[in-house]
Parts: structure tokens; C-alpha cells; sequence
């Protein structure tokens, strides 16, 4: 199998990109590596950010752990669920998360659920503490779409722009995902079919990558407890709205032709917006 990638406007050209390494006779997906990696890095910025403010170390630690746990199982039970099809038959590969299969709304819809139980059994503020940590999960999704990219996943339709992607067809992760128009796009290269993509993994990335930039920044800045959170899911909507109708591998409410993750983001947007107004109201009384 042809395992290189091609961005050819960008003139990088990668040789042999695999999906996995061995360690010691062990096979490791590089996707299970960068999901790890990011989750700690994840970790460590909100407990900098929590001493900074002041939050106990261990509640601290209870909300992040119980986040990603919660977030880890919400992602892909939101992901089996839309893509209920290619489970039904073989409900053992639910818990097989080797090949991706993790949806970000998920995600952050059931860690956001914990953290609001923890930040209640712990009294604290949830909105405080959301703000607090919403640059660390702006850092596990900046590398956990680094995972897609090695899994060749979340990608878009054919594109000839400044970012366009070459995959080898027999490299990437599911078929369905492939459209006409990229095989009538296609190149040949031997006897290896090449299809040129949006990167929408590297996309989203950035889009985060600004966000957190910005967070960052506005921390000191902000207004009332909960505006970065609200800030977070006005602006994650907003990039994930546009990015999601770019993406071939869209999940689609049951019965419907509609991507769910662009509903999911608006409603977020809407969500955000309302609540920004009553905050703003609520701290100019």
C-alpha cells in the first residue's frame, strides 16, 4: 500500500506515512498516540490556569479528569450513534477506537455535563471554571485532528486550492467517503490512484489553533465569568458550521440529509449569543 501524502500547491511532499508504530512488538496507532498526547497537554494548561486562579489543585484534577472521561465516552457513543449502521452487526466494534470514530460535539457535550456535576458536588463555579478550561480543550482538539491526518480521515471534496491534499486511494480510511468528482479528478501515478482533497483536519486545526490564540489573549480581558466559554462556542460553531459542509464524511440526522454537527453548531451559536446577552445585562444591573 502506498502510505504518501502529497500537498502539491504547498510543494511538500511526505514518503511513507504510516497509521501506526511497533514498540516492542506491540503495533501503536499514531491516532491513539496524538489523542494521548493532547489529552495531557490538555491537562497541564487547565491546572496552570486553575492555580493561577485559585482553584484547589485536586477539584482542579477531579474536573479534568472526569471531563475526559465522560468526553471521551460521549464522543463516541454521538459517533456510533450516527453511524449506527456499521455497528449493529458487530457491537464489539464500538470499543474499537483504533481506527477513529470520535465526534468533537460528543465530546464536549458530555465532558461539559460532567464538569457541571463535579463543579456542583465541589462548589464552584461552573462558568468560572468552564472559562478556565476552555483553552485546554481548544489544545486536545488542535491535536486530535492531527490523528485524522494520520488516519487519512475528515477530509473534503475535491479542491485545487493553496491547501489541497493527495491521498492514495487504497490508503484511505473509508471509501465512502470518495466522491465522483474526485475520481474524475484523479491522477495516476503507476498503478496508484491519487485523490486531491480539502484537508479539512488541518482547517479545523487552525481555526482552533486562532481560538485559542484569542482566548488566551482575552483572559484578562474578559467582562464576566462564562464569556470565554460562550466565546468558545460561538466561534468553534461558527468555523465548524463551514467546515462541516465541506467534509465528505459528514454524520447526517437519522432519516435525514442534513450534517448534524452543523445543527449542533448552530444551535451552540444561537445558545452563546442569548447568553452573552443576558450576562452582559445581568453584569450592568
Amino acid at each position: 500500500m502506498n502510505t504518501d501524502i502529497n500537498f502539491p500547491n504547498l510543494h511538500i511532499y511526505l514518503k511513507n506515512v504510516g497509521k501506526s508504530v511497533d514498540i516492542f512488538g506491540f503495533s501503536i496507532a499514531y491516532y491513539g498516540i496524538i489523542i494521548a498526547i493532547g489529552m495531557l497537554l490538555s491537562i497541564l494548561l487547565i491546572m496552570y490556569r486553575g492555580k493561577k486562579a485559585g482553584i484547589d489543585e485536586d477539584a482542579g484534577l477531579d474536573v479534568c479528569i472526569y471531563s475526559l472521561v465522560f468526553g471521551i465516552i460521549g464522543a463516541r457513543l454521538y459517533y456510533v450513534a450516527f453511524q449506527w449502521d456499521l455497528y449493529k452487526d458487530n457491537l464489539l466494534q464500538i470499543f474499537n477506537l483504533r481506527e477513529g470514530g470520535l465526534a468533537i460535539y460528543g465530546g464536549v457535550l458530555a465532558g461539559m455535563v460532567a464538569c457541571i456535576v463535579v463543579c456542583k458536588c465541589k462548589k464552584l463555579s461552573f462558568f468560572q471554571v468552564a472559562d478556565i478550561v476552555m483553552p485546554g480543550v481548544l489544545v486536545g482538539q488542535i491535536m486530535g485532528r492531527w490523528g485524522n491526518f494520520f488516519n487519512r480521515e475528515v477530509f473534503g471534496g475535491y479542491t485545487n486550492n493553496i491547501f489541497a491534499m493527495e491521498l492514495p486511494l487504497n490508503a484511505v480510511r473509508s471509501m465512502d467517503d470518495i466522491t465522483q468528482e474526485m475520481i474524475s479528478h484523479g491522477r495516476m501515478v503507476g498503478d496508484v490512484m491519487y485523490v486531491q482533497v480539502h484537508p479539512t483536519f488541518l482547517y479545523e486545526s487552525l481555526w482552533n489553533l486562532v481560538l485559542l490564540i484569542f482566548l488566551l489573549w482575552y483572559t484578562k480581558r474578559k467582562k464576566f465569568d462564562g464569556e470565554l466559554f460562550f466565546d468558545y462556542l460561538f466561534f468553534y460553531g461558527l468555523g465548524r458550521f463551514w467546515i462541516e459542509g465541506v467534509r465528505t464524511d459528514q454524520l447526517k440526522l437519522w432519516g435525514t440529509g442534513i450534517p448534524v454537527s452543523q445543527v449542533v453548531a448552530v444551535v451552540m451559536m444561537i445558545v452563546s449569543v442569548i447568553a452573552y446577552v443576558i450576562m452582559r445585562k445581568k453584569k450592568n444591573a
